[in-house]
């Protein structure tokens, strides 16, 4: 077990240096050929922290493990929502660009909705894949027209986030060089986390879908904490927010796309998935929205709320995977107090923040 776990830390290690190293060639490829700072932060940065989510729904889809490939998926899609938002938000409060808040989280609902009613039949086959990948190039195209809009202080921040000056084309073979390494890594990465993971699963008796949606979804998703906490740390507000939204819209239309495509028979969808994890992972993308009415910011005592709700659905997880007693009364007091509790403060936090919206707007003339 003790060597199960060195594997586990080793594969993760490895999983994120390499992401490191994509990232940092790519970027340096794009700025060398022109393409500005703002489309690199929206493109490569926001979705290569999303790397190690691909290679290893890839690598588990490929080998055969669909429970830890669509685990990770939508356990990292929750952990970004609920814990990385709510870390990030509890260092600093986060003010919300009116552009997520218009386009980027309802689409990030609208593909969770998509991918969910995908799901009802038991399995997301290569159909599915291929419609969900699709989705992935209009996103960018908008997302490269619409940088071309941004105010200079929003294009000064990713280029900062960036923090690469435009390399000369001289240093193309080097960065080329970068990219190989980092993605050899991120496969090699990959197939020990994957391994380990199995492994791990096996001894502690539990599912690999609850291996994926804990541990896996944690270790691959460590990129967008460093990312977004980091980022809230310095305030850069659209880098932390919108790493957390890009990366999760990136998991479902690449991510899981791909995933599918790759996989002989695609990825099924186990029954417990269905009835409470992607749910779940729907809640979380709905109930962030409210959050962002409020003045258009995440305040700190809202991002303690997500990360107490990501510590609920951890222990919940583990209890139902112990098959421990007291699970019931658990399920209980989030059903009927917390649940409830929670929708009335998010229904008045989001028509403050309405009625607030409506008192400050300009009068036209």
């Amino acid at each position: 077990m003790l060597l199960l776990v060195i594997w586990l830390s080793v594969g993760a290690a490895v999983l994120i240096a390499g992401a490191e190293l994509l990232v940092r060639g790519a970027s340096r490829l794009a700025l060398a050929f022109g393409i500005s700072p703002l489309v690199v932060g929206l493109t490569v940065v926001a979705f290569g922290t999303s790397a190690p989510e691909l290679a290893v729904t890839v690598g588990a889809s490929y080998a055969g493990q669909p429970d830890l490939a669509l685990g990770n998926i939508v356990g990292s899609n929750i952990f970004n929502l609920l814990l990385v938002l709510g870390a990030s938000a509890a260092v600093a409060p986060l003010i919300v660009q009116h552009q997520l808040v218009r386009l980027d989280v309802p689409l990030m609902i609208g593909v969770s909705l998509v991918m969910a009613g995908m799901s009802l039949d038991g399995r997301i086959d290569r159909i599915d894949g291929g419609f969900l990948f699709s989705g992935i190039i209009a996103y960018i195209s908008f997302l490269i027209w619409q940088s071309r809009r941004e105010p200079a202080a929003v294009q000064a921040e990713y280029e900062h986030a960036v923090e690469e000056k435009a390399p000369s084309r001289t240093r193309v073979p080097a960065n080329l060089v970068l990219m190989l390494a980092g993605l050899g890594m991120l496969v090699l990465g990959a197939r020990w986390l994957v391994a380990a993971a199995s492994g791990i699963a096996q001894s502690l008796g539990v599912s690999e879908l609850v291996i994926g949606l804990t541990i896996i979804a944690g270790g691959t998703s460590l990129p967008e904490v460093a990312t977004s906490v980091i980022a809230s740390l310095r305030g850069e507000r659209d880098i932390a927010v919108g790493n957390v939204i890009g990366s999760n819209i990136f998991n479902l239309l690449v991510v899981l796309g791909l995933g599918s495509l790759v996989a002989p028979n695609g990825i099924p969808v186990p029954p417990g998935a269905l009835t409470f994890d992607i749910p779940v992972m729907i809640a979380a993308s709905i109930g962030i929205l409210p959050i962002f009415f409020s003045n258009f910011m995440i305040a700190r005592w809202e991002g303690f709320m997500l990360v107490g709700y990501y510590v609920a659905y951890t222990v919940f997880l583990v209890l139902e995977a112990a098959e421990h007693p007291a699970l019931h009364e658990f399920g209980i007091a989030m059903r009927y107090f917390v649940f409830p509790l929670t929708a009335v403060t998010l229904a008045v936090v989001m028509v403050r923040g309405i009625r607030r919206a409506r008192r400050n707007r300009p009068i036209e003339p």
